[in-house]
């Protein structure tokens, strides 16, 4: 949710979708930020920043919408905002504001590194396919998450004595326990069903998913069995496991042909695709429109 002119770093360069490391104006604690979402479209218009720059961060954001209504894309679904909805941006992620609107809310920005240790948490932090949209409303977890967010704003903000690092930790460490309680937004398949094997697979799935689509190469570099990840994916997503291989390339190459001005030659050599037509056949295979059609759809909006 963090206009790249504001995060700081340095974009990936090459005409790749911009990429942005932590680099909050004012950090008081390493790896953590708490602000009003209408701090940050302070910040953007006092930067001349276009709301709809489409970036990518390197870490982590939350955030909760308290005010007003408006629209925020992540990998090309357009999420409305209203009081009660809940965005969680992982890093990697392509976003943008499509309509800043009229929103306000409490925003969080954590890397990887900063929550506690936990089992349960180091999952959470590092599955980057969890859901980012949930609408809560005015509901019971609202209020939960709302206080929560509240403590951590207060002991952010604290003056008199120094920010503790360690309650920041344990408080946002509840935070991410609770929306691991909330149930699935759409009602589609829970990714934890696949257990650590689901897990670790899609760890070595977005290191690996430019050099090899084949399952057989991921079973090997696992330990596992070709059987073993296609009972993981099938009880996480419903999916065989090279469904889910193809579509993480797919993912990657509809933001490539979206969002870059590189060569669709260029980007299937990225993707692993050493001919062009290649890429064009698999693209069309998984999206219904050839690698052309979708980029001058998308970039002429």
């Amino acid at each position: 949710m963090v206009p790249p002119d504001l995060a700081g770093g340095d974009p990936s360069g090459g005409g790749a979708i911009p990429r942005f490391d932590f680099n909050p104006p004012e950090e008081r604690v390493p790896g953590f930020e708490i602000v009003d979402l209408a701090t940050l479209h302070e910040r953007r218009r006092r930067r001349n920043s276009r709301p709809d720059t489409v970036h990518r961060v390197d870490f982590h954001t939350l955030t909760l919408i308290t005010e007003g209504s408006g629209e925020h894309a992540i990998d090309f679904v357009t999420h409305p905002c209203r009081p009660g909805t809940l965005l969680w941006v992982r890093p990697g992620q392509v976003q943008r504001f499509t309509d800043p609107g009229t929103t306000n809310g409490t925003h969080l920005l954590f890397t990887p590194a900063f929550p506690p240790h936990f089992s349960s948490t180091e999952r959470m932090v590092n599955e980057w396919y969890g859901p980012v949209c949930w609408q809560l409303g005015a509901s019971p977890r609202y209020a939960v998450l709302s206080a929560l967010l509240g403590q951590l704003r207060a002991e952010y903000e604290s003056t008199g004595q120094a920010v503790s690092a360690e309650i920041l930790q344990l408080l946002l460490a509840t935070v991410l326990l609770q929306i691991d309680r909330l149930p699935h937004p759409d009602g589609g398949t829970d990714p934890h069903a696949g257990g650590e094997v689901y897990a670790r697979f899609r760890a070595e799935l977005e290191r690996s998913y430019a050099t090899t689509r084949r399952a057989a190469d991921y079973a090997h570099r696992l330990g596992y069995t070709v059987k073993t990840l296609t009972r993981a994916c099938a009880a996480a997503t419903g999916q065989p496991v090279k469904h889910v291989i193809d579509g993480r390339v797919a993912l990657e190459a509809r933001r490539l042909l979206a969002h870059t001005d590189e060569p669709v030659a260029t980007i299937a050599r990225r993707l692993g695709f050493p001919e062009p037509t290649n890429f064009g056949k698999f693209f069309t295979r998984h999206t219904g429109v050839t690698p052309g059609a979708f980029r001058l759809a998308h970039q002429a909006r």
